[in-house]
């Protein structure tokens, strides 16, 4: 159906008149008229009875009629609201990352970016590193908040945050004031995680207890970070995390920097390298400002 036609159409239906129709259309009313006859012609159904001095609807107009002004106002809202999206202020952006990265500058820069942008949805979940990569490859999400990067030709990584590592110990080292020898820990059961895939954030601390001359004594596997700090709380050993995640508090558990080597860790935007969505560039935008504060 032409929707120039069915504009045609509705100004006659409502103005009876084919002058005055062609006056409001701004159009001469002898191209109107044939206008009309193509379109009756185009959709199959005589929609005026002209047989007599003032033109009426038949009961195909009439229908058509009730059904035209919905059409009409579906497609300048659709076409609003398409220009909305497109200009960057409404739509849809998707947010993966990992379960560290929901400690620091993240839930600030969320919370801002929501205020700015109100009529933007933000759809948030959490995945591993390797389920971030797939997710971002397959165009299921826009953003991937990783750590320490994501690395792939098709994707764009940079880095939002660099920050230290510190223990995570059960609250019986509460009287431990002073930074901990990495070290003299060889003996304590260390928390690592993710479980799976491998390598992961699990080999990094691996590695990092090993510059430090040591291969941990004991090993206990958790699935994710929130498993590993509820096994740090009851006691079963210590764990080694982002410094950001001592910013908040969890009954059991006391963070402590320690000595040795301590290489950080980075907590990096990700993203594909074709996608010119403006609400990417906002949030990455925003992302950057806050980050540097």
């Amino acid at each position: 159906m032409d929707f120039k036609r069915l504009s045609y159409f509705l100004a006659v239906a409502e103005e009876l008149h084919f002058g005055r129709a062609s006056a409001r259309l701004g159009i001469a009313q002898p191209p109107l008229s044939r206008q009309i006859a193509q379109f009756e012609k185009e959709i199959g159904a005589i929609l005026f009875d002209r047989s007599r001095s003032q033109i009426r609807l038949t009961q195909a107009g009439e229908l058509l009629q009730e059904r035209a002004r919905e059409i009409l106002e579906r497609v300048d809202q659709t076409e609003r609201e398409v220009k909305r999206i497109g200009e960057g202020v409404a739509g849809r952006l998707r947010i993966a990352f990992v379960g560290t990265a929901t400690f620091g500058v993240l839930p600030n820069i969320i919370k801002a970016f929501r205020v700015a942008n109100p009529d933007i949805e933000l759809a948030l979940s959490a995945m591993n590193n390797a389920e971030l990569k797939r997710a971002l490859i397959q165009r299921e999400i826009d953003i991937a908040v990783a750590r320490p990067a994501i690395e792939d030709p098709e994707l764009k990584s940079e880095t939002l945050i660099q920050e230290p590592l510190v223990l995570a110990l059960p609250d019986v080292y509460a009287d431990f004031q002073g930074p901990i020898k990495l070290e003299e820990l060889r003996e304590t059961p260390f928390v690592l995680f993710p479980r799976r895939p491998r390598p992961s954030y699990a080999d990094y601390v691996l590695d990092v207890c090993k510059r430090n001359g040591f291969i941990p004594a004991s090993q206990v596997m958790a699935q994710d970070f929130l498993t590993a700090i509820s096994l740090v709380s009851v006691g079963v050993g210590v764990c080694i995390v982002p410094q950001s995640v001592a910013l908040n508090e969890r009954t059991g558990v006391v963070y402590r920097n320690f000595e040795g080597f301590n290489p950080g860790t980075k907590l990096s935007l990700n993203y594909r390298r074709d996608n010119r969505s403006p609400h990417l560039f906002r949030f990455l935008a925003l992302a950057r400002k806050l980050a540097r504060t």
